[in-house]
């Protein structure tokens, strides 16, 4: 315990009002403001810290949390604007994995989570250091630390002892605790947000004189939105811009104001930052772009030290429609539409894009964010607002970089189950990233590992801003169908036709109708009509044919959605019974299951139709556009039904064993590298992964022996090859397969020998083992997405075929279902063409103890089991090969600014 640990290196974090502290190690340059905490506090305060209301204990505890660093003992400060207003620290006894806590927070900082928070962060640096449980003394009365106890989210048992009370506190975080986290993140986010998004008063520093500033444009779209709080220009030069009084600069400001948009030149931006703090601004919109490292440094440090939130820089500004901000501080051309559709985009222009298809749609903005260059407020904080302002119902983000993707995860799982999340899946090519060389580390490509964090999340990803518009005119307008199956009606074959491919190749179904319900249609629609499915109602359907047709689809349940694909007719035109009027003459929000139409003839590429009934139907252009945002709606459907999932609980594992051997190789191997044959077996065998019986052998007499030990009933073996950093022994000719009897050995191993020379360390010996379905399971730990699970079609044959999943862990139950179920190879798992299954609860214990492997060791860079043999009689890893680096734990849902 004598480093910093990663968990208590200074960190900024949020209180439940929204203002943000410092979290960082006490030292001894602290002690003065540490004894001036407790000077300041009340005599009841101090009795309840105490025991008693002497002041001396005060001094006495200052000394002892700043002294100098010693084992066992942790000690952190809260800071807010320079001064500690809490303080926390633990220390153990004779039992070093029970440590006692004691706590303290000013008086003018009671009830703003405080103390909750510097306890989240002592939680998480006792566990680095093997400490599993806390224990505390407090009076009985003492009803605040009690309520902080309680509040934690951490399995606390109390046991009364006359006036006090002994609390002891266990350090295992699970979903309850992680969940107690979340609520209390969501609501000092959401409070750190109001001043940015919902800001009383606004100054746009840099309004420029020219028409052609930017500065000039946000104050006039401001002002031409009608944003109702007070609103000043800050420029030297000027006392009036568009009609707005303006200041010389921001400390000249009559008040400060809530929010403050930047729009001056890159070297001024931070000193411009530097004023804004000091008078008081609690929120900066940075418009600027072309910040050198240093510039973007002191920026992010000034709004760390004063607690004001970033929006950028380098972005194009933000806007809230609500009733009564209406503020559009942006410089985009056209104002937002008013509507319920949070936007959240890194890249202007798509936000410009989004904002304009969206006005177009009808749907309109709730709030808009462009998060530019994303120092502070990112898709994470969005989210969390959108899921309480209480006028968001659609969520819509373009993200190019995830800040914490687990934490990001997290949160879109929540928010997914009350609203839409939407993505443009952008970044998906692997040009600015480089794959190690293993199997498992090629495979996993920057979109394997995005679409696996969208899967998981319940986020709607989609490969275009059409396709992302497209889905949400549906979303938007129409109920979600109950499943996949759509019933395409049309007054043209060839649409038919067109929209049933397209509904195929999206992954939908168009199945037959019913018998009965056949009878139905056709005797609701004109002579020579069709109802197989496509439904072909003919050139001369009405109106009221076309809709008593689609509303007996709808009620029928013999599909989930209907796809209405219509063309121009002259007959339609000579009896003026246009089909059309059959969508926007109806009450399609009385409909149990989407309706969607295809008009071919259609310049928009999607619009929405409104109907006499005050609702709306999605038209597209091309039924391929509708079919995919269909399939989008689907997919949400089926997981929003699945249940969340949980992460079993496994046993017959050994974490601290395994950190040892990790920690051992890395002391012998500073830079990190690959693990030998022996070490691979002794990890997994720590987490209980089966693996092929295997002896190492460094000469031909050893390998003769070992294969004597481990020779199966056919008395064969296998020899492979072993030096640092093999890793294709395939392609190097490294194996040797069928040995029998001591001579092949012997001759197998000189074979081996004269071919690799000194560059062999080695050889492994291991018994042939029986013939299954090649499998590759594997782990990725990406720098920024953590653990990736991948797993697929193994052997020789895997890059080539290519056929993988994968999922983030820590892997649920749900993730190992889907994880077995995604790959093209599943039929073979589950019994193909009269063969039985493989051990199925075999190979998700594999997956399940490969994710908890990754998720407890951050040290684990890669590691490729491949091929593992699935069997009806078990599930086998034949090959392993793992690596390791340098890599400290971080833990992703610990609260704290990035």
């Amino acid at each position: 315990m004598t480093g910093t640990p990663h968990s208590v290196r200074p960190v900024h974090a949020l209180l439940s009002d929204g203002r943000t502290v410092e979290i960082r190690p006490a030292q001894p340059e602290d002690h003065q403001q540490v004894v001036r905490l407790y000077e300041k506090m009340s005599a009841e305060n101090l009795r309840l810290r105490f025991f008693g209301a002497s002041r001396l204990s005060g001094r006495m505890a200052a000394d002892r949390l700043c002294a100098p660093p010693r084992p066992g003992h942790r000690a952190l400060i809260a800071a807010h604007a320079g001064q500690v207003v809490g303080v926390a620290e633990y220390e153990t006894a004779a039992e070093p994995t029970s440590a006692e806590i004691a706590l303290a927070v000013a008086d003018d900082f009671h009830h703003r989570g405080v103390g909750t928070l510097l306890l989240e962060h002592l939680v998480h640096a006792a566990r680095e250091d093997g400490v599993t449980a806390f224990t505390a003394d407090a009076l009985a009365d003492n009803r605040l630390m009690h309520k902080v106890f309680a509040d934690l989210g951490l399995n606390t048992a109390r046991r009364f002892d006359g006036t006090e009370v002994h609390c002891t506190i266990r350090l295992d975080p699970d979903e309850h605790y992680l969940t107690a986290v979340d609520e209390r993140g969501r609501t000092a986010d959401t409070a750190s947000l109001r001043p940015l998004l919902r800001p009383r008063s606004v100054a746009v520093v840099g309004a420029g004189t020219k028409p052609g500033s930017v500065g000039r444009a946000v104050l006039k779209n401001i002002r031409r939105a009608g944003f109702t709080g007070r609103l000043y220009a800050v420029n030297p030069h000027a006392h009036a811009i568009e009609h707005t009084p303006c200041f010389p600069g921001v400390t000249a400001l009559p008040d400060p104001p809530d929010l403050a948009v930047i729009a001056v030149p890159a070297h001024a931006v931070p000193e411009t930052a530097e004023s804004c703090g000091k008078s008081g601004v609690h929120a900066l919109v940075v418009l600027t772009s072309g910040l050198d490292r240093g510039e973007a440094s002191a920026l992010l440090a000034v709004c760390r030290r004063y607690g004001m939130r970033l929006a950028g820089p380098n972005c194009l500004g933000i806007a809230n429609t609500e009733e009564p901000i209406r503020l559009d501080a942006t410089f985009a051309a056209h104002r937002p539409l008013p509507g319920t559709a949070g936007v959240a985009v890194q890249s202007g222009g798509v936000g410009i894009a989004l904002l304009g298809g969206l006005s177009r749609l009808g749907i309109g903005v709730s709030s808009f964010v462009s998060l530019g260059d994303k120092y502070d407020v990112s898709g994470n904080d969005l989210l969390q607002w959108w899921e309480d302002d209480g006028t968001t119902d659609l969520a819509l983000l373009h993200l190019e970089s995830f800040g914490n993707p687990r934490a990001f995860s997290r949160t879109a799982r929540r928010v997914a189950r009350r609203m839409p999340v939407l993505t443009v899946d952008a970044g998906r090519s692997t040009a600015g990233r480089r794959a190690a060389a293993s199997h498992t580390a090629a495979a996993a490509t920057p979109t394997m590992t995005r679409q696996a964090l969208f899967t998981q999340a319940g986020v709607i990803a989609t490969r275009t801003i059409g396709e992302l518009l497209d889905t949400a005119a549906l979303l938007h307008s129409q109920p979600l169908p109950a499943g996949a199956r759509v019933a395409v009606v049309s007054n043209a074959g060839g649409a038919a036709v067109l929209a049933a491919d397209a509904c195929a190749e999206a992954g939908l179904t168009v199945p037959e109708l019913p018998t009965g319900l056949v009878t139905d249609l056709l005797g609701l629609l004109p002579a020579g009509a069709s109802a197989a499915n496509p439904v072909d109602a003919t050139a001369v359907v009405g109106a009221e044919a076309l809709r008593a047709c689609v509303d007996r689809l709808c009620e029928h349940g013999a599909v989930d959605a209907v796809l209405v694909a219509l063309v121009p007719t002259a007959l339609a035109e000579a009896t003026g019974d246009e089909p059309l009027r059959a969508l926007t003459h109806s009450a399609p929000e009385q409909r149990s299951r989407p309706v969607a139409a295809v008009l071919l003839d259609q310049a928009d590429r999607v619009r929405l139709l409104h109907t006499t009934g005050g609702g709306a139907v999605p038209a597209y252009a091309d039924p391929q556009d509708a079919a995919r945002a269909l399939a989008h709606a689907a997919a949400r459907t089926r997981w929003l039904d699945r249940p969340p999932g949980t992460v079993p609980e496994l046993t017959g594992t050994d974490p601290a064993g395994a950190r040892a051997l990790v920690d051992g190789f890395l002391a012998a191997n500073p830079e990190g590298g690959w693990l030998d044959p022996r070490q691979c077996a002794d990890l997994l065998d720590r987490y209980g992964i089966p693996h092929l019986p295997q002896a190492w052998a460094e000469t031909e007499q050893e390998a003769v022996e070992a294969a004597a030990c481990l020779a199966g009933p056919d008395g064969r073996v296998v020899l492979k090859a072993h030096w640092p950093g093999l890793l294709h022994k395939s392609d190097q000719a490294a194996v040797v397969l069928d040995l029998e009897g001591p001579e092949q050995i012997r001759a197998a191993h000189r074979d081996l020998t004269a071919r690799f020379g000194t560059v062999l360390t080695g050889v492994l010996v291991q018994p042939m083992a029986k013939r299954g379905t090649e499998l590759v399971a594997g782990v990725v730990q990406d720098e920024v997405f953590g653990p990736l699970v991948l797993f697929g079609l193994g052997g020789t044959a895997t890059e080539l075929l290519a056929d993988h999943a994968a999922r983030l862990a820590p892997l649920t139950d749900r993730d190992v279902h889907d994880l077995i179920t995604a790959p093209r190879c599943a039929p073979l798992l589950f019994g193909h063409r009269g063969s039985g299954p493989v051990d199925l609860e075999g190979l998700e214990q594999v997956l399940l103890r490969l994710s908890q492997l990754a998720s407890d060791l951050p040290q684990l860079a890669e590691a490729d089991l491949n091929p593992v043999v699935a069997r009806p009689d078990g599930v086998t890893a034949l090959d392993v090969r793992i690596r390791v680096l340098p890599r400290h734990a971080r833990d992703p849902y610990l609260r704290r600014l990035r």
